[in-house]
């Protein structure tokens, strides 16, 4: 094992049986452009792993940890945990942005691309870990580097109320507000059911429902922040 990749290992807590496979969750499809003859795929299928089982350990510890909550605060505080800002810092305590395989273009930016670069990485090394060692190992490494930072996301309220965080994301970003819509109502009226869309200007972003226009709002927009999160990944 090369010692950088050694060094990293160790950071890790992780004793790789095929190292290669740390190797491949730190190629960036960038590298492959101009390294051709590189032996190893992009990360992106270890990344697609990572993000599976990345959510399921989160998911398990929330569900442990707050017997109380009902599934709209504990989906707030998944994804307070998981998106790709909170992913990228985790990043780059590991110093994980030494060791990627980027192009000559990629290595040289400093701005959301590599932010969004990073979180993918820590995804795609979740993975690696996971392959290589199982899940109890790869969820060791959720436990120490992401579960760490609940009591920080609950002391911040980082897990804001999702319709709040969706507006302040898209004034900043496009300069409008979202609208609600119920596209469809269905049921008895004790147990009616809705289903609420949530639209940017004329264009519908994603669909929540629930058994009030207000948990369907709320599911919208959780739909909605979790659908820019990713299209953010992969631009």
């Amino acid at each position: 094992m090369a010692a950088d990749l050694l060094k990293l290992s160790a950071t890790l807590g992780v004793t790789f049986e095929h190292v290669e496979r740390l190797e491949e969750a730190l190629t960036h499809r960038s590298y492959l452009n101009e390294n051709p003859s590189w032996p190893l795929p992009n990360n992106e299928r270890l990344e697609y792993l990572g993000d599976a089982v990345l959510e399921l350990a989160v998911t398990e510890e929330l569900y442990r940890r707050f017997p109380d909550d009902q599934e709209g605060r504990l989906t707030s505080l998944r994804a307070a945990l998981v998106n790709y800002q909170m992913l990228a810092t985790i990043a780059r305590e590991l110093s994980l942005d030494r060791y990627l395989y980027l192009s000559r273009g990629e290595a040289r930016d400093t701005g959301k691309a590599r932010e969004v670069i990073l979180a993918n990485a820590i995804e795609a090394v979740i993975g690696a870990v996971y392959l290589d060692q199982g899940y109890e190992a790869a969820k060791r490494l959720v436990e120490t580097r992401v579960l760490t930072r609940i009591d920080e996301v609950v002391t911040k309220g980082l897990e804001r109320d999702p319709k709040s965080m969706l507006q302040e994301h898209i004034q900043e970003e496009r300069k409008l507000t979202p609208t609600y819509r119920v596209l469809k109502e269905e049921g008895p009226d004790h147990q009616r059911q809705f289903v609420v869309g949530v639209y940017f200007g004329d264009e519908l972003i994603a669909e929540g429902s629930g058994t009030s226009k207000q948990e369907a709002e709320v599911r919208a927009a959780q739909a909605a922040l979790r659908a820019i999160d990713r299209n953010a990944r992969h631009a």
